[in-house]
């Protein structure tokens, strides 16, 4: 891209408060986007070769959504978690293994993508993001939900096409948990917590593609709780998704 188009997109972005410059083929990101660090809400940067993210990200301070999907990121810096107004963040299509470990400083954040990485486990930083809704882990590395799960406050968590065989019997204490999808991973259905028909707060399950027939599902105590609340559930979900915004 030459410099005449760059300054074209700056110029856009300091009246609107969003630079969008997807599927350029960038290697870095845009040194220039320093000039903006007071003025942009929305940075999307998405389908490029972006393979690090710079120190400077952490100065947009009216930063809300940040998008990098499909790039080549693996890792992100720390100064990343300075961004106190950030509620959208999509890094899906990189090559992350771990978040920093001040990502829970993010307080405001809300939504969450990172399906398409290389992550081993639900990370652990999730848990003190009080204002978050949704998580997509899909199509990642995982192989276990671990007990600090049970901290999670988002309404919906995407866990599809892992490698799951465990799951944490206190994923059924989370306490706005609506939404649980497991579709496509390594389970058996004792290695299913019952908990989450019988005592959680969880009303859409979606564990197609597993390692057990889901009419094996149907028998257990408290599967008709599910589907009985499948509807209510996701007008609650729905509601109270649209009144964080």
């Amino acid at each position: 891209m030459g410099n005449s188009a760059l300054k074209a997109h700056l110029e856009t972005a300091q009246k609107t408060g969003v630079f969008q410059l997807t599927g350029e083929g960038l290697t870095e990101f845009p040194e220039d986007l320093q000039k903006l660090t007071s003025n942009l809400r929305t940075i999307d940067l998405s389908n490029n070769k972006i393979e690090l993210l710079p120190p400077l990200i952490g100065k947009f301070s009216l930063l809300k959504s940040l998008v990098l999907n499909n790039n080549k990121l693996t890792a992100l810096p720390e100064e990343l978690c300075k961004l106190k107004k950030l509620e959208t963040l999509h890094l899906n299509g990189n090559h992350l293994r771990q978040l920093p470990a001040a990502f829970g400083q993010l307080s405001a954040l809300k939504t969450l993508s990172l399906s398409g990485n290389q992550l081993r486990t639900v990370p652990t930083q999730l848990c003190g993001l009080r204002h978050l809704d949704v998580v997509d882990l899909s199509k990642n590395q995982i192989q276990n939900v671990p007990d600090t799960v049970g901290e999670l406050q988002a309404i919906e968590l995407n866990l599809n096409q892992n490698q799951i065989s465990q799951i944490s019997v206190q994923i059924s204490h989370c306490p706005r948990l609506k939404v649980l999808r497991l579709e496509e991973n390594c389970l058996e259905l004792s290695m299913l917590p019952h908990s989450i028909l019988s005592d959680s707060q969880i009303s859409l399950l979606a564990v197609e593609g597993n390692l057990f027939e889901i009419k094996k599902l149907r028998e257990l105590e408290g599967y008709d709780k599910v589907c009985l609340f499948f509807f209510f559930g996701l007008l609650i979900f729905f509601r109270e998704a649209n009144s964080s915004y």
